[in-house]
């Protein structure tokens, strides 16, 4: 049985949420997300919120039961205070450009700029005093992940020198280089 599945998600005061069959629409200040629940559960509003259940007590359904709970929850979090990520980038003359709202430019050490199209309903921003932090902002956790997922992509951090894109905090485990 799922701990987590079993507890009802919380519906604060300045949210609307609303379950139409097997689609959960939520409405809050900053926003509008849906969640479409699997098939293999049953989801319902109730005074204490949503709640999501089995109809049926197999391992599929057991395993998305969490996640679905999850999900909901993230899109409540999501329309009231909103996700944001934060990246630093490391290396002489790396840094990072926006052109326009929807486009980030990255120069990361290759012969070429990586430019990345920033898709709606996620915010990116450049600052510091060389252009080296990039915070990516908004609503839906997923889409937040998988652009700054994505900026890091563009060049991961190396352990012998540290140059790269990394998450804000994140530790790199950094080798010894050749001894003569």
């Amino acid at each position: 049985m799922s701990r987590i599945g079993k507890k009802p998600v919380a519906v604060p005061s300045n949210v609307t949420a609303t379950v139409s069959g097997q689609t959960v629409k939520v409405k809050g200040p900053k926003g509008e997300l849906a969640f479409e629940v699997p098939d293999a559960l049953k989801v319902e509003k109730t005074s204490d919120g949503v709640e999501i259940a089995l109809t049926e007590d197999t391992k599929l359904a057991r395993s998305m039961w969490g996640m679905s709970r999850t999900q909901v929850a993230n899109l409540i979090k999501g329309v009231t205070q909103g996700y944001s990520q934060d990246l630093e980038i490391h290396g002489v003359g790396f840094k990072a450009s926006m052109k326009g709202k929807d486009q980030l430019t990255l120069s990361v050490g290759y012969s070429h700029d990586v430019v990345l199209k920033i898709p709606a309903g996620v915010d990116v921003k450049v600052g510091g005093a060389k252009q080296e932090l990039v915070s990516v902002s908004g609503i839906d956790k997923q889409a937040v992940g998988q652009i700054a997922s994505v900026i890091r992509a563009s060049r991961k951090p190396e352990p012998y020198q540290g140059k790269g894109v990394r998450y804000k905090g994140e530790y790199i485990f950094r080798k010894e280089g050749k001894k003569k």
